[in-house]
This record gives structure tokens, sequence and C-alpha cells, in this order.
């Protein structure tokens, strides 16, 4: 029986006719082509590349760019859509479309020059290129403000040294907007695969996000031509805006992987017989179930709100984190509580719930 989702206050009302069919057809596609190998893809930390052209051909990436540069351009709330349900198959998956629509398509679209955009943008949405985005530094995670990776001005160009971490895709990406210190000021930077002097090893060993291809970034005297510069991609604030467009995708994301832990203990408490029943007739269960629930759709009113804020230009980052802080913080509950309610079976590959934390 196809998935029809989690919807306890009939949200769906509140969607229009093209967010419904974007959300049917991503929610049929991860049934179909997601579901039943994504358990052996996380197993061997590996991300199902065969994946991406398809994911491309459904317009998972750069869903709000103009449909002029090759996006979907249509709003934020088909966006938020869209994350959930790949997330609700692994956020590998999110992780992938989220970065290239949200972290590299938008910076080219919104501070690129014309060239730029017409050249990459199509080829990001297609899925024919991959692209990622350093901003992270080893010293300095949460504090890009403090960035050592630098650029220097030469003859047709730039060369910039420095070193990123823990990047999405940049062991598979042909582009990686880069951010680095120009003149004292954080500047963005496109560079491409090959180019000499640039080297990024993949991360391997993760317990978590193992279906997700997490690299380095490091930049040994790497020429970066005139041609390659954002040019108004200036200042520390520019890098931030990114942050908040993946930031909203992930408060929606992280709502697949809720469903699909609730999903999954719901499911299994109506089936596991202990003491005579199931344990779902136990209230210490039901209660964990019932609050699995409301803190999904308190989550669910949460992110379309944001979305019909930002599709009206209204929304602040403030709002953008707290939704993120808020969604994040209750995914990694329902997993918890989950991975409790599955007893033994928490742990198995059998079920999805060690995948979702």
């Amino acid at each position: 029986m196809p998935y029809s989702g989690v919807d306890y206050y009939n949200i769906n009302e509140w969607l229009n006719e093209e967010e419904r069919l974007v959300q049917d057809m991503v929610r049929k596609w991860v049934d179909d082509k997601v579901l039943p190998n994504i358990e052996n893809n996380f197993r061997d930390g590996e991300f199902p590349m065969h994946l991406v052209r398809e994911m491309g051909e459904l317009g998972l990436f750069g869903i709000t760019i103009p449909e002029e540069y090759g996006g979907a351009g249509i709003g934020y709330v088909a966006y938020g859509i869209a994350m959930q349900e790949l997330e609700r198959g692994d956020s590998g998956l999110r992780s992938f479309a989220s970065v290239i629509s949200s972290l590299i398509m938008y910076p080219i679209f919104t501070w690129g020059t014309e060239e730029q955009k017409k050249f990459w943008l199509p080829k990001l949405a297609r899925g024919e290129k991959i692209g990622a985005f350093g901003l992270t530094e080893p010293d300095y995670g949460s504090d890009p403000g403090r960035m050592i990776t630098n650029a220097k001005r030469v003859d047709g160009g730039y060369i910039l040294n420095g070193a990123k971490m823990w990047i999405t895709n940049s062991p598979i990406a042909d582009v990686i907007v880069i951010w680095a210190k120009l003149d004292g000021k954080v500047c963005g930077f496109l560079i491409e695969k090959g180019s000499q002097g640039l080297s990024c090893p993949e991360m391997k060993d993760k317990w978590s996000l193992r279906a997700s291809v997490t690299g380095e970034v490091i930049l040994q005297d790497v020429f970066v031509p005139e041609s390659n510069r954002l040019p108004d991609a200036n200042g520390l604030a520019c890098a931030l805006t990114c942050l908040d467009q993946a930031r909203f995708g992930i408060a929606c994301g992280v709502i697949g992987a809720m469903q699909a832990c609730y999903d999954s203990s719901l499911e299994y408490s109506k089936t596991r017989i202990q003491h005579g029943k199931p344990i779902a007739g136990f209230q210490m269960v039901q209660d964990s179930l019932v609050t699995m629930l409301t803190e999904i759709t308190k989550a669910q009113l949460l992110v379309l709100r944001l979305g019909r804020l930002r599709e009206k230009g209204e929304a602040n980052f403030r709002q953008v984190s707290l939704a993120k802080r808020n969604n994040c913080r209750i995914a990694l509950e329902i997993a918890r509580s989950a991975r409790d309610l599955h007893g033994a079976n928490g742990i198995s590959g059998e079920y999805p719930i060690m995948r979702h934390p």
C-alpha cells in the first residue's frame, strides 16, 4: 500500500495543487527507488549515485530557482515538502539535494554573473554536475568569521590557500563554492574539479549519515580565474544567507525522519506481542506514540507557516533558526523513543531507526 503520510491535523488541505503534486511525486519515488536499497547503502557507507540523474529529472535540484536557469520555479513550501519526503527515505538524500539547491545553486543565482548562471545552473539542476559548499574549517566550525582560508590577487585572478572540513559532496563535486578572505572580507569563489593544488579527501568511518559523501577541501596555491569569482558575494552575510536557505530545508527534512520513526514504531507496537497482547495496548507505549504524533504535527505547522513567510519575503533568519532548532531537537527525541519502543530490534537494519538519528 502506498505511504499516505502523517497528517493528523489535515494540513494537506492548506497546500495548493502544485504542492500536492510535488508531495505525491517525491513520496512515490522514495517508496519505489530509495527505500528498497537504502539500508544497504547505509551499511556500506555509499551514496546511491545512480539516483542523481533521476533526482534531476524530477526537478529536485533548484526547486525555487527560475525555470530559465533550469530550476522548477516554484515556492518554498513545495521545496520543504520535497526535502521532507527525501529525508523520510534517508538524510543522505535530503542532504545531497539541499546542498545542491541551497548552498550551490542559490549563491550562483544570487551573486553570480549571467555567464556563471547560464553555465552552471542548468547542469546542476539536471544532475549532470555536482556541487559542494566550503565554509566550515577545522578550527572554526561555528565561527566562520575567523576563517583562515584566504585569497590573494594575482594577474588574471586569485590564489587561494586554506582548508575546509565536513563538506558534503566535496570528493565527488564538479564545482565547489569556496568562501575565503580577500583583503579581510569574506568572498565567494567557484573552484572547479581538477584545479591544480585542490584535493578533496573523503572522510571515512562515520557512524551517522553513512549514505552521504563527506570530505575535506584542501587548497594549496589554487589559482582561481577572475571569471570564477562570484562578483556580488562580498561579506560574511552572503555566506550566512546561504545557511538560512539550507536551515529551512533541514527544518523541513527532519520531519521526514520523524515520520519514518513514528510509522515504524506504530506498526511494530501493533504486532509485537508481550504479556499476551500487542505492546500498543500498554499506556506507556501509547504515551510515547502520542507524544511523537503531537510533536510531528507541531513541526509541520511550524515549517508551513515559515514557508509561507519565505514566499512573501517576510521570514527572517531568527525564525529559520527557531524552526531548525526545534525540529532537529524533536527529531532526535523521536528517534530515541523509537529506538526504545523497538527494543533490541531498534538496532537492526530491518527497521529504519538507526539511520535517522
